[in-house]
């Protein structure tokens, strides 16, 4: 059986087209019109000179025209890369560098980017690929039976450890069975009702996962232009979603007082994870939405869905992120302390978390380093530290890198510390990641200041690097300590020095 991503929509367009495959802000799309609308698109993309194996940058505002052009990539062979709207203009350019696209796709005005340009809606500048859609056929691009399923789809872009754009290549097959019914994450009870709400950007990985998930069950996907509370709330009174997860930053603005009286009734699963969870935060849930289900998931670009903790085991498995998606592809590296292989499971021992199966990436776009040292021997490196119970469910204990996870995406602290750089009265400075009940983790920027310097405050730090960072990489804290603890030997700083000490004493907080 071929595993090809744009199969996923012929097949439901031939046994339910009518049946709506996705809205968003109140425009609806079946999977029958998807379907044609995807191979039009293919065929202007084809028109504009886009082959199979070429990369198509997406950098739009939602809109469901992003689907189709998804959809019309994979149908193609070309590889889809979404591509987040609000970087920086330096930020771009680096990606752009990174990726080579044969063709950037844009909705606004953007300086000249040194690559083929086209426009959707009412930008200026580019090929109208609108117009070019709109005369395409509605039928197969040519060649498109000679794709693999091992054939990359899409590249996911994340900063990485250092700063620099690294764009995570999956597959089809990849991609397919990570959201396959039973595998996905809501691994019952979709098909056939008010489909799933999806809270991420689809920029994200995490977006086109439920995007996925929801037509492989032949349901909708409903997306939202934002993730507030007030746009999830109105989606779930008008489409009536069945299956929501949010991770704990978004569940913490649904379940404010302000929203007590909202109807989220027709809520079955109510699912979270990404990033650490308040302690509190399932019980909130269950009181908020009793009779639905919850499970906590453990996941990343590079893997996928990783482990899952089941609605019964929540108060037997306490602070647990569960046990693996695929039986033994799932085990903690404690190196002389236990096992490290396969087949074991050592209880105890805190090592880094392994993991395999047939849903990692490929690895990374042009980076055979950073790939080799992610996935040696075809086994991904998380990063993360972990340990393993008797039973076999994984409890995290913390990271080996120091890439900051903040509401869901990951920020790299290098990256920061340059932005800050020439902050009026700073001598000194770093940036580390601090626990938040809420975003998981907080970008807090430690600084060292001049004798006699003003104490800047949180909006002055963001002000002086909004336009080199996207939002979510602006720091939300500020502490001023009398120096960076480095190493004496490099130099390097030392950043579980700091958030030691931020933790057992206390600081000025902007």
């Amino acid at each position: 059986m071929s595993l090809l991503i744009g199969e996923i929509v012929r097949l439901a367009a031939r046994m339910v087209p009518d049946t709506v495959a996705a809205t968003l802000a109140g425009d609806r799309i079946t999977f029958g019109e998807l379907d044609r609308q995807a191979n039009r698109t293919a065929n202007a993309l084809a028109g504009l000179g886009v082959r199979a194996g070429d990369r198509v940058a997406w950098s739009t505002a939602p809109t469901l025209r992003t689907l189709d052009a998804f959809l019309g990539c994979a149908r193609l062979g070309a590889v889809f890369v979404p591509v987040n709207p609000a970087l920086s203009a330096a930020e771009a350019e680096a990606v752009l560098a990174y990726l080579e696209p044969r063709l950037l796709v844009v909705d606004r005005d953007v300086e000249p980017p040194g690559v083929p340009l086209a426009r959707t809606g009412a930008a200026g500048g580019g090929v109208d690929l609108d117009e070019l859609t709109a005369r395409a056929r509605p039928s197969p691009p040519a060649g498109a039976g000679r794709l693999a399923d091992t054939d990359p789809h899409i590249v996911y872009l994340t900063s990485g450890s250092t700063g620099r754009p690294k764009g995570a290549l999956v597959s089809h097959r990849a991609s397919w069975l990570r959201a396959a019914p039973g595998g996905g994450t809501f691994t019952s009870g979709i098909r056939g009702i008010g489909g799933v709400l999806c809270s991420f950007p689809l920029y994200h990985y995490g977006g086109w996962h439920y995007v996925l998930e929801a037509w492989q069950n032949r349901t909708a996907v409903h997306l939202v232009p934002r993730a507030d509370a007030a746009r999830l709330i109105d989606v779930v009174h008008a489409e009536r979603p069945a299956a929501l997860y949010c991770i704990p930053a978004v569940w913490e603005r649904l379940l404010d007082p302000e929203h007590r009286r909202a109807d989220l009734s027709s809520l079955r699963h109510a699912d979270t994870g990404t990033s650490a969870l308040p302690a509190d935060l399932v019980d909130r849930i269950k009181r908020r939405l009793p009779g639905t289900t919850t499970t906590i998931l453990y996941g990343s670009t590079e893997a996928g869905r990783m482990a899952a903790l089941a609605d019964v085991d929540l108060a037997r498995k306490a602070g647990s992120v569960g046990r693996p998606a695929f039986p033994g592809a799932l085990w903690v590296d404690a190196g002389p302390a236990g096992d490290a292989g396969p087949g074991g499971t050592p209880v105890g021992p805190i090592g880094e978390v392994l993991v395999t199966g047939p849903a990692l990436m490929s690895g990374y776009h042009r980076l055979p380093a950073e790939t080799a040292a992610a996935l040696p021997d075809g086994v991904y490196r998380s990063g993360d530290l972990g340990r393993l119970d008797e039973e076999g469910y994984l409890y995290l204990t913390g990271r080996l890198r120091e890439v900051i996870r903040t509401g869901g995406e990951s920020v790299a602290p290098v990256e920061v510390e340059t932005a800050l750089r020439g902050l009026a009265g700073v001598v000194d400075l770093a940036v580390v990641g601090l626990p938040d009940d809420r975003w998981g983790e907080v970008v807090c920027a430690v600084l060292v200041l001049a004798h006699g310097a003003p104490h800047p405050d949180v909006e002055t730090v963001r002000a002086h690097v909004a336009g080199r960072l996207a939002g979510f990489k602006q720091p939300r804290r500020v502490v001023v300590l009398p120096a960076i603890p480095r190493t004496t030997a490099t130099g390097q700083v030392q950043r579980s020095r700091i958030r030691a000490a931020l933790a057992s004493g206390p600081d000025r907080r902007g």
